[in-house]
Parts: structure tokens; C-alpha cells; sequence
């Protein structure tokens, strides 16, 4: 774990960089979110700026992307991002390392692992130990996707090699040059490479690995406490798009996500929604439950990268995403 450490503390120095350009755009009605990847994953974050209702709460969002937990941890701590929407370990790191003004957890928006595996040819009636010998592209040592894919073959006493080695980013280009024999990827990307005839999918990772605080909200104490009616209405705009997501048909709701996936056809946008919504991807209360995060410290101990548990009320916060959750859904 103290590599990951080190490797958030650099990419708080590159985080850095960009921070003077930025800061002309920190106005009162803006909320800046670096989000850990771009995906229909994260379908109710980009609905919820679609349908109006970060509008509605006063204020805009900027979304950029981190491209890997460690990178969008850093642009929190070094104030290029207000909040940061990505794996909940990353935040668990750093207050395992200590900091006057650690990041706290304040809304869980996915439930599971997002990601789906993929492989060179198509694999009638797949079985996890087919990856026996495998090896497999599943995500960087220390983030929650490499973390949970661990967890699943472990359980299934899967004998299967992981590759650590590739970026985030570049885990499709990788395998599409020949690296590995599986690969995870998450929607549309998975369904994009199927379509072009590069790959198969063949399992979903989250509908193995079961329930666990996937991807969540996070920012510093300091913004928290200056900024609550923004925490809070960013919450309640979110929590307003996860119900429409589960009232809506994935057709309507992929015209709604087009503009945020320029170039991938809506029929494809469509499927990927239907894909989170059959393995029940997002969350209703976005308020981490304490059990919840129980079993992601133990998919973290599992793979060697816990120094020690962190108790649930030192990281995360509860009480708003309580509160917004009764007034979207009991109102």
C-alpha cells in the first residue's frame, strides 16, 4: 500500500499543474468532478446534468476524467477538483496515511463492479474456471476492479495470473495488441469492441463478485464544510437520476446519455444500460451502509493491501445521503 501512497503523492504534484487554469472557472455555481473513468456505468451522474437537476439546486458540473483512482484522488487533495468519483479505497488510503484534511465518503452511487469480461473468441456456456493458467488484464494493483476480480477467482480457487503492468486507459489498446487473454472492460467499451468484432463478452464481473461500495463521492473535509448545500444538492440531483434510471426503459435513457458518449450509437448506449440494469449496478439510498463497507476492507485485506481496518464513522458520512434519500423517495 505505501506504493499507492506514493503514487497519489505524485500525481498530487502533477494534479498541481493545472490548478491556476482552473481556478478561473471556481465560481459559486460550479462544482468540479474528476471522475475515475468515463462510462454508462456512471449513468445517473451525467443524467442527473441532462435532466436539469444539478440546475435545479443552483449550480453547474465539470466533469474530467482521471483515467485511474489514484489520479482523480489526487486532484481532490490538490484542490484541481472539488470532488472526486471513484473507488472508495482511494480516500480509505490516505486517511490510513494521515492528513490534516483527509477526504471523507459522502455518497455511494454503484453497487458492484461495473466491468465485464472479455475474450478473444466467443466462449459458449463460460465457466470461471476456464481462466485456469489465464492471464487476465483486470486493472492497476491497489484500485477496487483488480481488487474485486482478485476476490472472485480466490473464492472460486480460480488459478489465474493477473497483469498489473498496463494503465487504466490503455488496458483495451493493450489487449487489442495482443497482451493477455482476457481482459475486464466497462460499457460501452466492452460492447464497442464486441460490435467490432475484436472480442466476446462472456461473464460480468460485478454479478459474480456480489455487492460491494464500488464507486462513490469524495471530497475534503474543508470543502464538505464549507460547501454543504453543494454536497447536498449534488446528492439530491443524483439521487433524483439513480429513480429515473430504475423508472425508465434504457431506450429513452440513451438518448438522454448520447451527447456525454460522442460517437457511440444510442442502440449501443441503450445495451449498456440494460447491462447495469440486469446485474442491478447503482444504488437506491446513496448512504454507505457500514456492512457494505466492511466487506470492501476485506476484498482490500484479501489482496495484501490493508495496513489496518479503518473504522466506518472516521471516512464516511452518512446523514445528507439519510436525508436526501427520504425526500426523493418517501416525499
Amino acid at each position: 500500500m505505501k506504493k499507492l501512497i506514493l503514487s497519489i503523492a505524485a500525481a498530487v504534484c502533477a494534479a498541481a499543474l493545472p490548478l491556476s487554469l482552473a481556478g478561473c472557472k471556481d465560481g459559486g455555481d460550479l462544482v468540479r468532478i474528476n471522475e475515475v473513468t468515463h462510462s454508462v456505468f456512471y449513468a445517473p451522474m451525467y443524467l442527473a446534468e441532462a435532466l436539469g437537476y444539478y440546475e435545479d439546486e443552483g449550480f453547474e458540473v465539470e466533469f474530467t476524467n482521471g483515467g485511474g483512482a489514484d489520479n482523480t484522488m489526487a486532484a481532490v487533495l490538490s484542490g484541481s477538483a472539488d470532488v472526486g468519483f471513484c473507488g472508495p479505497e482511494a480516500a480509505l488510503y490516505v486517511e490510513i496515511g494521515g492528513s490534516s484534511d483527509s477526504p471523507k465518503v459522502f455518497g455511494q452511487l454503484t453497487k458492484r463492479d461495473g466491468s465485464f469480461l472479455v475474450a478473444r473468441e466467443d466462449i459458449e456456456d463460460f465457466d470461471w474456471s476456464m481462466l485456469d493458467g489465464k492471464q487476465i488484464l483486470a486493472g492497476r494493483k491497489g484500485g477496487v476492479p483488480a481488487m474485486t476480480f482478485e476476490y472472485v477467482i480466490d473464492e472460486l480457487g480460480v488459478n489465474a495470473s493477473l497483469n498489473y503492468d498496463v494503465d487504466f486507459n490503455y488496458m483495451t489498446a493493450a489487449f487489442e495488441s495482443g497482451i493477455a487473454d482476457f481482459c475486464t472492460m466497462f460499457e460501452p467499451t466492452a460492447s464497442d469492441y464486441e460490435a467490432e468484432g475484436k472480442g466476446y463478452i462472456v461473464a460480468s464481473v460485478g454479478q459474480q463478485s456480489g455487492e460491494i461500495p464500488y464507486t462513490c463521492f469524495t471530497a475534503k473535509q474543508s470543502y464538505i464544510d464549507k460547501n454543504p448545500e453543494k454536497i447536498e444538492g449534488l446528492l439530491r440531483a443524483v439521487t433524483r437520476a439513480i429513480k429515473y434510471v430504475t423508472e425508465t426503459d434504457a431506450a429513452t435513457i440513451a438518448k438522454y446519455l448520447a451527447p456525454y458518449f460522442d460517437g457511440t450509437p444510442e442502440s449501443s448506449i441503450a445495451n449498456s444500460v440494460q447491462a447495469y440494469k440486469d446485474i442491478d449496478a447503482w444504488v437506491d439510498n446513496m448512504a454507505m451502509k457500514e456492512s457494505a463497507f466492511d466487506r470492501l476492507q476485506d476484498v482490500i485485506e484479501n489482496s495484501g493491501e490493508l495496513e489496518r481496518r479503518v473504522d466506518f464513522d472516521d471516512l464516511i458520512l452518512t446523514d445528507l445521503a439519510d436525508k436526501v434519500y427520504k425526500e426523493v423517495y418517501e416525499s
